[in-house]
């Protein structure tokens, strides 16, 4: 992305688009005060993180024995319903379906690939799926620490080995196929990125044909084989994200509010909410809709307007296709393929 001298002025930027995480596959009942486990609670979640100023929401359901639910049945009467209550918010399914353990001790992994697949079969269909480029280890508690965690059920030696030792399989045999049904199926992949060779992989899928749409995407900075909380990392990531993608950031903990900080001042989206944070400060707990209150609050002192429901729908480009491979490059912002035989840098085409 490129910055001008005005582009930190918040008259210039894109009004703020805040996802809202509030359902914490990862966590079970009583590690937060606002988790939900009826359907009602997760409608209600969801209407309450969009009162509060959130337009996309990320989708996990929940068990009523408090487990994640793989069941996508639930997923298709959750966004059902969804459609009712909050018609303008963006809806966003995250891609692992869930991944919390399925007993003290067992593993933390994602389902199989099948399993996956069948989201771009969801009915009714939700606005975005979050699909991930590139296997990698995701070990998330590497960058929390023991207050992080305390009285968590992650705090436990077994459920906290099961997540150190989580990876997320992401090759070419996934993220092709999953590319193509979601295409097929009118639903916008939600890239969710951690390294410039994620980003630069994506960036090869357009350049060769695979994949020709919007690009809106997270910088996922949530440490064990993810980004780290480096501000030097944020902002070159953000510097080689062509300049018409949409980017979102995404941290964990106690970083979350300052490394979306720094994402709001410089015209970019953040993300909230107790999948990813529990903490306002050490030793203080924080709902997902204070999360949300509380970007609202940094944005509107740095004087960024907050994008309403239909403002995002527009930002995020829901909907949106391109024809071909150079309708893509041009929609993003990107140089053109290299001719045969041409020579030297690109340049755009004017």
């Amino acid at each position: 992305m490129h910055f001008h001298d005005d582009s930190l002025f918040p008259e210039n930027q894109e009004k703020l688009v805040i996802q809202a995480a509030p359902y914490g596959p990862e966590w079970l009942p009583g590690d937060a005060d606002d988790l939900p486990l009826t359907m009602d609670e997760h409608v209600q979640a969801a209407v309450d993180c969009y009162n509060a100023g959130a337009t996309v929401l990320h989708i996990h359901v929940r068990e009523l024995d408090g487990k994640g639910s793989k069941r996508l049945s639930m997923f298709n009467e959750l966004i059902g319903r969804l459609r009712e209550a909050v018609p303008d918010m963006v809806l966003q399914i995250g891609g692992s379906i869930s991944f919390a353990p399925e007993g003290e001790g067992s593993e933390a992994k994602w389902l199989d690939f099948d399993s996956r697949h069948m989201l771009a079969d969801l009915d009714p269909k939700p606005d975005q799926v979050t699909i991930a480029i590139n296997t990698s280890q995701m070990n998330i508690v590497e960058i929390m620490t023991d207050d992080d965690l305390e009285g968590t059920s992650i705090a436990k030696p077994d459920y906290y080995k099961a997540y150190r030792d989580m990876y997320l399989e992401a090759g070419p045999d996934f993220y092709l196929e999953h590319l193509k049904r979601l295409g097929e199926s009118g639903i916008q992949p939600h890239f969710q990125l951690a390294t410039l060779a994620q980003l630069e992989t994506v960036e090869r899928l357009i350049r060769s044909g695979v994949y020709t749409g919007p690009l809106v995407l997270n910088y996922v900075a949530i440490g064990g084989g993810f980004a780290g909380r480096h501000p030097a990392d944020l902002i070159e990531f953000v510097r080689r994200v062509p300049d018409g993608a949409v980017l979102t950031i995404e941290s964990s903990m106690r970083a979350v509010a300052p490394m979306n900080a720094i994402g709001i001042a410089l015209g970019v989206h953040v993300r909230v909410g107790n999948e990813d944070n529990l903490w306002r400060r050490k030793g203080e707990r924080m709902s997902s809709v204070e999360q949300v209150e509380q970007m609202v609050q940094i944005s509107q002192a740095l004087g960024r307007d907050i994008a309403t429901g239909a403002e995002a729908r527009k930002i995020y480009k829901i909907g949106e296709t391109y024809s071909s491979t150079d309708e893509t490059l041009a929609q993003l912002g990107m140089v053109p393929n290299r001719r045969p035989g041409q020579r030297g840098f690109m340049l755009r085409d004017a």
